[in-house]
């Protein structure tokens, strides 16, 4: 079985990729599948946070790319700046991982989150798409929206 310990800083050349969902880039130490089919070991430090397109090597030197999976989301689409800030800030007084994006954004879906977003006068929609949210203040400082 392939181990995994060290993220990649620099780019380079993946042999193959991981695709995992939110809730599994967020675990340190986790039993995967490579999407080739590889069995393999995530043993990363405490509190890794896995994003799209980072690297991993693994001690035998294979590069891995991580791909975030779609998965099930509610996306709601907003040009008013005012009722999305206060959605979003309602969302994370609720302690939801949130992605925010210019006029949109997405949470894993939950039907309680969704009526509350609705009360504030929005339309929620269902939808299957990777999700990468917000790593807060102090968290993840790579992170970055394409």
């Amino acid at each position: 079985m392939m181990r995994f310990f060290k993220k990649l800083t620099a780019p380079q050349e993946s042999a193959t990729t991981l695709t995992l969902p939110w809730e599994q880039r967020n675990k340190s130490r986790l039993m995967v599948r490579l999407d080739n089919g590889m069995r393999a070991g995530l043993f990363m430090e405490r509190g890794s946070v896995l994003r799209e397109d980072d690297l991993l090597l693994s001690e035998e030197g294979l590069v891995v790319r991580i791909r975030a999976a779609a998965e099930t989301v509610s996306t709601v689409v907003c040009d008013n700046a005012l009722l999305m800030a206060r959605a979003c800030y309602h969302l994370g007084n609720r302690h939801a991982p949130v992605q925010i994006m210019e006029n949109r954004f997405q949470y894993p879906h939950d039907h309680v989150l969704d009526d509350m977003v609705k009360r504030l006068g929005l339309e929620v929609r269902i939808e299957q798409a990777p999700f990468e949210p917000e790593s807060g203040a102090y968290g993840n400082h790579g992170h970055h929206h394409g």
